[in-house]
């Protein structure tokens, strides 16, 4: 190590892959607001159901190329013959109903962007628009059952409560670092 060099010390499962370090670092809890970056991510944590985050990330490029960069317009519009083609897509998890969840959630999704204005503005409210903290664990965990419900009733799939929890951590609904972790005190808590 550099003499300069500062040690990072990261949540402990940031340490368990490569491919984990700049996510962490750069992604994790961070605060979105971006109604397209919140469609993916939304989307990426309900095709993790049933497998680990690790799979996801490293498909997440064939995601983005697969789905149209999750452009919600163009997903609601997919075609079954679309939708076959994507499950013989080996760069992502081919499986129907993830695939299926998708389209679905994509028209759900613009449902809601017409009710509230924008997908950022219905999904921020479940956390009265700023970001939780860890010592808020059981309150974040309260939210995401609602959320879940609340999008279920609007249509979405794959977003069951520990999914949506989930995704409330990636886009900094929460923010959940461990207190040793050097990011904890760098994100806003707005």
């Amino acid at each position: 190590m550099r003499k300069n060099s500062v040690l990072k010390v990261r949540c402990k499962w940031a340490q368990s892959h490569e491919l984990f370090v700049p996510y962490h670092d750069l992604e994790w809890g961070v605060p979105v607001h971006d109604n397209r970056l919140l469609f993916e991510m939304l989307n990426l944590e309900g095709a993790q159901a049933g497998l680990s985050w690790l799979t996801i990330l490293k498909k997440r490029d064939n995601y983005l190329k697969a789905f149209d960069r999750f452009n919600a317009r163009k997903v609601a519009t997919y075609s079954s013959s679309k939708k076959a083609m994507l499950l013989k897509n080996e760069g992502i998890v081919r499986n129907r109903l993830k695939i299926n969840a998708v389209t679905q959630n994509a028209k759900a999704f613009l449902r809601v962007q017409r009710e509230f204005g924008s997908f950022d503005k219905y999904i921020w409210q479940f956390v009265d628009g700023k970001p939780l903290t860890r010592a808020e664990k059981q309150s974040a965990i309260t939210k995401s059952e609602l959320m879940s419900k609340n999008l279920k009733k609007r249509g979405f799939t794959f977003v069951g409560a520990t999914i949506c929890y989930a995704f409330m951590q990636a886009v900094g609904m929460i923010n959940d670092h461990s207190s040793e972790c050097f990011r904890v005190r760098q994100l806003p808590n707005l």
